[in-house]
């Protein structure tokens, strides 16, 4: 099957995917910080286009993730987290991460369309959120070194 060859050819590794996906998570969460910073200085249009930087980086990441989830390898994930011991680490995660997700899109709509006050309540929510994406995906799921 097409997929099979896919697989064997990439030879997919979910500790090495997670440790990519980390990087990811520290890149977007250094946009993140810079969208506040320049709320902080006062400028709404540079922090609303940070933000698309944000949601589309995001959102490919998502993306990449759920293609290697359910069609490059389907196990793949299932085989490591039970290896690793870590499989209530990523339920945790999971509890941050899927939240801020569906927010992310809130948030989106919210600011192109100028509904301020929403927009700062979700982004408080979204803060909160983010930062135990952040904590629980960086600092607790596991990860492989490619060396």
């Amino acid at each position: 099957n097409k997929c099979r060859s896919i697989r064997m050819l990439i030879d997919m590794n979910a500790g090495i995917v997670i440790l990519i996906l980390k990087i990811a998570v520290i890149a977007v969460t250094v946009l993140w910080l810079g969208s506040l910073i320049a709320l902080y200085l006062g400028k709404p249009r540079l922090h609303g286009r940070i933000n698309i930087a944000f949601f589309v980086l995001t959102l490919i990441a998502l993306l990449g993730l759920e293609v290697i989830i359910r069609m490059i390898d389907p196990d793949l994930f299932d085989v490591y987290f039970e290896r690793t011991g870590s499989r209530q680490a990523l339920r945790i995660h999971l509890w941050f991460s899927m939240p801020s997700a569906v927010l992310l899109f809130a948030m989106l709509f919210t600011g192109l369309k100028h509904k301020r006050t929403i927009h700062i309540a979700m982004g408080i929510a979204f803060s909160v959120l983010w930062i135990g994406t952040f904590i629980t995906g960086v600092f607790f799921l596991p990860h492989e070194w490619p060396w």
